[in-house]
């Protein structure tokens, strides 16, 4: 398992009239912790596109537990379970600044070639990078 920990502060304009954070923001902030992640190990969605493959979700699912509050510093934690192949899972747990678990959330995406518009497996550099932290 490889997991990752990124910080972000709920800005006014990810907040509703309530000043809870908006419920469409909460797959922005997967998304950042998602790309930090990958940019930990020396990976980015940048170079992964030049060489030739995208990742789009193609599923998301979320569980609201309490609300994230505007200038709260979120702590997103990323978590892969297991070893991609054509696909790649994402866990995300999010924290507020006292530490309790305020959403769940779970991503898969999958690598595409984007010439040819199919599936395809992740660069080898990718599998290297990834495959020390699994047996």
């Amino acid at each position: 398992m490889f997991s990752h920990s990124t910080k972000i502060r709920v800005r006014y304009a990810d907040t509703d009239q309530m000043g809870f954070m908006y419920y469409g923001n909460y797959a922005t902030f997967y998304e950042v912790g998602r790309v930090e992640m990958l940019r930990s190990l020396g990976l980015t969605y940048k170079s992964m596109e030049e060489s030739g493959i995208i990742m789009p979700v193609i599923d998301l699912k979320c569980k609201y537990i309490l609300p994230a509050l505007y200038d709260e510093e979120i702590t997103v934690k990323v978590f892969i379970d297991k070893m991609p192949s054509l696909r790649i899972h994402f866990r995300y747990e999010l924290y507020n600044e006292n530490d309790d678990l305020i959403n769940m959330g779970e991503t898969t995406l999958v690598f595409i070639d984007q010439e040819k518009k199919k599936a395809c497996l992740p660069s080898k550099e990718f599998l290297e990078k990834l495959s020390i932290y699994f047996d």
